[in-house]
């Protein structure tokens, strides 16, 4: 019962401070960490696990550059204890489900400076995006730059940086392709190198 009452949806208040609360969508309880929500956007009938946080900025209140921050397709499902850390662009596409612990972020520390604490140095940001009809295994990592095509797999425990094709299997660390859906020709594997 206090899963039921304690889900956001639409028609709450808490809904009404998103820059978008899609229809049939639902924030189950407990939820996660929460904040800057105008400048987050979830699509129509997207579920989001109990303990996912997703955030714009680094602190509520701060004004951020862009918006929408985070944008959550429609029709999506978001494992719980995933974590959506925005602070330039992250979008993910319809029709995405994510397993458990997913780590999804824009920003990243710099090492610029060996001699200065890395806490202390100024992060770089890099737009995300994340395909349409993609799936997300169990703790993987999604890093600052990503682009991942329509019907990507990210394999559980994976780390991924950089830019890949729709009709992907992702893996490893760092994820590299491991099956490729080619029209015409079928799944392949890339050639070892």
């Amino acid at each position: 019962m206090a899963q039921e009452l304690g889900a956001i949806g639409p028609d709450d208040d808490p809904a009404r401070r998103f820059l978008h609360f899609g229809r049939g969508t639902a924030l189950l309880w407990p939820q996660g960490v929460i904040y800057n929500e105008r400048y987050l956007s979830i699509g129509e009938g997207t579920l989001v696990g109990p303990n996912t946080a997703i955030t714009a900025g680094m602190a509520p209140g701060q004004e951020m550059p862009t918006s929408p921050v985070v944008s959550i397709g429609s029709r999506c499902i978001i494992g719980r204890g995933s974590h959506i850390i925005g602070h330039w662009s992250i979008e993910i596409g319809d029709d995405i489900q994510t397993g458990p612990y997913v780590y999804i972020t824009d920003q990243n520390h710099t090492y610029d400076d060996p001699d200065a604490p890395i806490g202390r140095q100024w992060p770089a940001e890099a737009a995300v995006k994340i395909g349409a009809g993609s799936w997300l295994g169990a703790n993987c990592v999604i890093l600052p730059g990503t682009v991942l095509g329509a019907n990507t797999v990210v394999a559980a425990g994976a780390v991924v940086s950089g830019e890949f094709p729709d009709h992907c299997v992702l893996g490893g660390v760092p994820a590299r392709i491991l099956r490729r859906y080619v029209e015409g020709e079928g799944w392949a594997r890339p050639s070892a190198r």
